[in-house]
């Protein structure tokens, strides 16, 4: 297969030499965009519009449509995120791709086209790159029991190539606790905050730094936590005004949100 801008540059060369018309020449440049699969259609163009490739939601699809839609990204992509992804469907999967890694805790699966994937701990801005080597985001949970969400956030991270440090267990029921990590936080360019419960973590945490928070409600709760759902209005309602909310137990909402952030993608500054 081409490449894509030698593709659209035949088909302009069709078209001013008369082979093709105008609207013939759209269609053909949108298809190919679109690269169909059977059952699925993977967005081949949507790291050049996004800055990022397509991620595979992995819940609900067969080994076989994860591996159609990855070996499709592989032609412009060295990494694949699957998110959601159930032990069944790796052991398949790993069958097919040799560098993988599978975060059991966060349910993700990064796949790697030439080597495997490294650990969020091993990601480092390189020497030539034009982020400053202080970029960083922290991953904070409440509980224990917030920890699945936390680490889809943190291997989300690791694949937009983000430094991360995870900090556990910092909830408000002991408030010294997260007291003690906030002079490093404070050095954080953004801050993922996972809560359950009354999910007030994220509010007393936007009070303590000057970056973005981005709270992430988890479903973690007794009856009246209704699965999530008060920790989401509790986090709507923050008063911290660097506080952004994203939907319940959407650890990789969060990290995607803090890697733009981080990258300088939301300003467009870096590309």
């Amino acid at each position: 297969m081409l490449p894509l801008n030698e593709d659209i540059a035949k088909l302009l060369s069709q078209f001013q030499s008369g082979e093709s018309t105008a609207i013939e020449l759209g269609q053909r440049i949108l298809e190919l965009a679109v690269a169909t699969q059977g059952s699925v259609t993977p967005d081949t163009d949507r790291k050049r519009r996004c800055g990022y490739p397509e991620v595979i939601y992995g819940l609900g699809k067969s080994p076989d449509a994860i591996r159609k839609v990855t070996e499709v990204l592989f032609e412009a992509n060295e990494e694949i995120l699957v998110t959601r992804v159930s032990p069944e469907q790796v052991r398949t999967l790993s069958d097919w791709f040799d560098f993988h890694r599978w975060n059991h805790i966060g349910k993700t699966l990064r796949i790697g086209k030439q080597r495997a994937p490294v650990a969020p701990e091993e990601v480092c801005i390189p020497k030539d790159d034009p982020r400053p080597k202080s970029v960083c985001v922290a991953v904070v949970s409440a509980g224990t029991t917030d920890e699945s969400v936390a680490v889809e956030a943190q291997e989300t991270l690791a694949w937009m190539g983000v430094p991360t440090v995870l900090i556990q267990d910092v909830g408000v029921a002991g408030p010294y606790r997260l007291m003690s990590q906030v002079p490093l936080l404070q050095k954080m360019s953004a801050i993922v905050c996972v809560a359950g419960m009354e999910g007030a973590l994220p509010s007393v945490l936007g009070g303590h730094v000057a970056c973005p928070v981005i709270a992430v409600p988890t479903s973690v709760g007794y009856g009246a936590n209704f699965a999530g759902l008060s920790a989401l209005l509790s986090m709507l309602n923050c008063c911290a005004s660097n506080v952004a909310v994203v939907n319940i137990d959407a650890g990789f909402k969060g990290g995607y949100m803090a890697g733009l952030i981080a990258n300088g993608h939301a300003s467009g500054k870096i590309r």
